[in-house]
C-alpha cells in the first residue's frame, strides 16, 4: 500500500469522517482558508488512481468513497514507520516513548495499563 501526502491524508481523514461524499461536502470540512476546489478535485482523483476511494456516478457528479479504512491505513502505515524508525523493534518504541520528557506519568501509567490488560488477554487467549 502506498503512503499518503499530507495533502492527500487531509482529504482522506474528512473521507473516513463523512464516509462519503461530493467534492463541494469534503471541501466543507476543511478549516478556513479552506484550499480551491480544484485542488480538492485533483487530490481525490488522484487518491481513486491511488486506490484509496472509489466513486458513485449520478450523471456528471461523483460521490466519493473511501475503499481502504482507516484502521487498515494505519496500520500499514505503522508497520512503515516501525521498520523505518524503529527497526521493527517495539522494544525500540517503548524505550523511545518513555524516555520522552513530554510524555508526562500519567500517560505513562495509561499506556502501562493499556500494555497490562492486552498481556492479561493474550494469557487467557481471548485476543479480540
Amino acid at each position: 500500500m502506498k503512503e499518503l501526502t499530507k495533502a492527500e491524508e487531509q482529504v482522506m481523514q474528512v473521507l473516513w469522517k463523512i464516509e462519503k461524499g461530493f467534492v463541494n461536502d469534503v471541501l466543507a470540512q476543511f478549516p478556513e482558508p479552506k484550499p480551491a476546489y480544484n485542488t480538492v478535485s485533483t487530490i481525490v482523483r488522484i487518491l481513486e488512481k491511488k486506490g484509496f476511494i472509489d466513486h458513485k456516478a449520478y450523471g456528471k457528479t461523483h460521490e466519493y468513497f473511501p475503499t481502504i479504512s482507516k484502521k487498515e491505513y494505519t496500520r500499514n502505515y505503522f508497520k512503515g514507520f516501525m521498520k523505518n524508525y524503529f527497526s521493527n523493534s517495539y522494544e525500540a518504541l517503548a524505550s523511545f516513548l518513555t524516555s520522552d520528557k513530554n510524555i508526562s506519568i500519567t500517560e505513562l501509567e495509561e499506556m502501562k495499563a493499556l500494555m497490562e490488560e492486552e498481556i492479561e488477554k493474550q494469557k487467557s487467549g481471548n485476543n479480540e
